[in-house]
């Protein structure tokens, strides 16, 4: 009992720090389903009631008089007439025509007799079941407004709630993580100055918008107070964590070496914050934080694809779909090829490389190890198991491009994106296989077949309940899953994969236990348990899925925030004036931007590198002839290349989040005396085939005429 009390508090004080984000994430999910739902409702109304946009609101009374006297009518209008023959004169006007002022006065009657009729059959029409379903109706349509008005207060609770969680849990990226007593006082140290200037920004941003003689809206007063009372929190969170270092930190450190464990936002941070406030313009990052609101819609879905990935990472799916091949017994090397190639479809509705290697980057390396891989491959391949989805249906990155650049559609993107993919899966089984270092053979057993079919039927249920989900939205919401509706139909398709899991292994459990009273009877008071503490139970799955949401949209939004604030300062401070507005050669053109793209992907988040790139770069491209198609297929190959590359590194960086340190020191440890290749494959093998394929990418349609 003591026990379960414990887990009764533990799970209590995870719902206080995971409840805001939950709400927030649910609230946009029905703000979405809403729209849908809206849309079906006015469908419907019609269907029913011919002419029901007409019926939505009461009918105003014609103010006309339907029963005039013509003939009396128009001797007023003749008396009135005769009155101002001198005025007509001096205009040189035509005195009245009794004939067509009698016309018109009939039609006039003949209108009016119309708008009568008219509002007395819309009233007829208005019965109690047409003012039930239209405040049914309005109602939905009221929330869809204020959700759209209050999309951005949203987006800013989520960055800061998030982002003060994970700098709780020191949850933040960096490009190693904090051991020693050293690393934990300099990442604190550079926290704690960027959280000042990050307040200092926000509130120099408050008092310029209020002393510019301008009014300022409500949204944007409670978003200004949101940014100072948050950062506010999040400075004095800093300020503790900077004096007060945890028990079981490493003592000592080298400084130098310290310096990777600071946190990519805040060394961003820090970098914009000295050039703001020495150009003069302090409220420079509270200013492009502001803009990120601009784009809360986009934003706020990549909190949802993060909250999918972590429910995707707690579902057995991925474990159902991995039994299929393993009855082939696949060659190490070739088995990444496969997982690589099957993970993005997965990663194409996460929304990007790195959300998919943080939900299911650790199974995807324990499958490999399970399979013979050498710890260098099996890091390789599960850095990369998220690159090739990118270019894919529905892939949050490039509806964001197309949102962004009117010269690209996401059907000409998503085309363009299928080749792109073969291509990259291609490079890397060529690059995999001729790197392998064993003979390539494929000892099938015999019954592999039969083994096959029964790795089969478990994904049965998956795909009915799929099926059945997606059949039930494209009926009653008309929603189908592509690029818009994904982020609002996977976290309900994930969750009722969940709670079809946790039925079944109640039901397995169940059938293996002898059912005698007693265990009856135990059964059902664990089971009440489960329901009042949350043990093994779908509370628990959905809690713990959104408390590790919560430290990685902190970490990401964060990253993206700051991000934007780098933009804006290569921005303002022209360097891509440096940069020509246009190439007379296309070979030149594109050398240059693809160094400047990967530099870009190397530096910076997805989301706000493709914000950049939309604002300074894309036009340079456009200009210079090359198609924009063409630019952006590049640039998606480009920032995969720099989430792949050193110093930062992105993908690495998360995929040693998942595996964890020790894997990663025993790899090293692993392929010590071994060739250059095998001691650094984790790191050469994304990276000469995402090379590989950008040149092709970028100067291969380059050969054919096609800018």
């Amino acid at each position: 009992m003591e026990q379960t009390m414990r887990v009764g508090h533990r799970s209590a004080y995870e719902w206080l720090a995971a409840l805001p984000a939950f709400m927030v994430l649910v609230f946009v999910v029905v703000l979405n389903t809403s729209h849908a739902f809206h849309a079906q409702l006015l469908q419907l109304g019609e269907n029913i009631w011919d002419g029901y946009f007409q019926l939505r609101s009461d009918p105003v009374v014609p103010v006309c008089n339907p029963a005039m006297d013509i003939d009396a009518e128009l001797q007023r209008l003749l008396a009135e007439a005769g009155t101002q023959d001198d005025e007509w004169d001096l205009f040189e006007a035509q005195p009245a025509d009794p004939e067509a002022t009698r016309q018109s006065l009939l039609a006039a009657q003949a209108q009016c007799l119309q708008k009568h009729a008219f509002y007395d059959s819309t009233v007829e029409r208005i019965t109690p079941a047409v003012k039930i379903f239209r405040a049914v109706e309005q109602g939905v349509a009221a929330f869809g407004e204020f959700g759209l008005t209050a999309q951005r207060i949203m987006l800013a609770v989520l960055v800061l709630i998030c982002g003060l969680t994970a700098l709780f849990r020191r949850h933040h990226i960096a490009l190693r993580p904090m051991e020693t007593v050293m690393d934990y006082r300099v990442a604190a140290g550079a926290q704690l100055v960027a959280s000042a200037i990050l307040f200092y920004s926000v509130y120099s941003f408050r008092e310029v918008a209020f002393s510019a003689g301008v009014a300022v809206s409500l949204q944007h007063n409670i978003l200004h107070h949101l940014w100072i009372v948050g950062f506010a929190f999040i400075l004095l969170l800093s300020l503790y964590q900077f004096l007060f270092i945890p028990r079981d930190a490493k003592p000592g450190g080298s400084f130098l070496k310290a310096q990777l464990a600071i946190p990519l936002y805040a060394t961003m941070c820090i970098i914009s914050g000295v050039y703001f406030i020495a150009a003069g313009h302090s409220a420079g990052i509270g200013i492009y934080l502001n803009q990120m609101m601009e784009l809360s819609q986009l934003f706020l879905n990549v909190g949802l694809y993060v909250w999918i990935g972590m429910l995707l990472k707690r579902t057995e799916l991925a474990q159902v779909i991995f039994n299929i091949f393993r009855p082939f017994r696949m060659p190490p090397e070739l088995l990444a090829v496969v997982v690589v190639a099957v993970a993005a479809i997965p990663t194409a509705y996460t929304g990007a490389s790195g959300i998919f290697v943080i939900a299911v980057g650790g199974l995807i390396y324990a499958e490999l190890r399970r399979a013979g891989a050498r710890r260098q491959l099996a890091l390789a391949a599960t850095a990369m198991s998220g690159s090739l989805g990118v270019v894919l249906r529905p892939c949050l990155l490039v509806v964001i491009i197309a949102a962004l650049n009117n010269e690209v559609t996401t059907d000409q993107l998503f085309g363009w994106g299928v080749k792109v993919f073969f291509l990259t899966t291609l490079l890397f089984a060529g690059m995999a296989l001729l790197t392998r270092q064993g003979p390539m053979r494929l000892e099938t057993p015999d019954n592999v077949f039969p083994q096959f079919l029964q790795a089969l039927k478990p994904l049965l249920p998956y795909f009915l309940i799929i099926g059945v989900t997606l059949l039930l939205y494209a009926l009653v919401l008309n929603a189908y899953l592509d690029e818009f509706s994904a982020p609002f139909i996977l976290p309900v398709l994930l969750l009722v994969i969940l709670i079809y899991e946790r039925l079944t292994q109640e039901k397995a459990v169940l059938q293996r236990e002898n059912m005698n009273i007693d265990y009856v009877e135990n059964r059902l008071e664990q089971s009440w348990q489960d329901l009042r503490y949350g043990n093994d139970s779908i509370e628990k799955t959905i809690r713990e899925a959104t408390t590790e949401t919560t430290g990685h949209i902190g970490a990401l939004l964060m990253l993206m925030g700051l991000s934007v604030s780098i933009g804006g300062v290569i921005e303002r401070a022209e360097l891509m004036s440096m940069v020509p507005a246009s190439f007379d050669s296309l070979w030149l053109a594109m050398a240059l931007l693809v160094a400047i793209l990967v530099v870009i992907g190397m530096v910076m988040d997805p989301y706000g590198a493709v914000i950049l790139v939309s604002a300074t770069i894309a036009s340079v491209a456009y200009d210079s002839g090359i198609h924009p198609v063409h630019f952006w297929m590049v640039t998606l190959v480009a920032f995969e290349l720099g989430y792949l590359s050193p110093p930062v590194a992105l993908n690495h960086l998360l995929t040693r989040q998942v595996v964890g340190e020790e894997e990663v020191r025993l790899a090293k440890e692993e392929s010590a005396g071994m060739p250059f290749w095998y001691r650094h494959e984790k790191i050469l093998l994304p990276l000469l085939t995402m090379a590989t394929a950008l040149m092709i990418v970028a100067f291969g349609p380059l050969l054919i005429g096609y800018g």
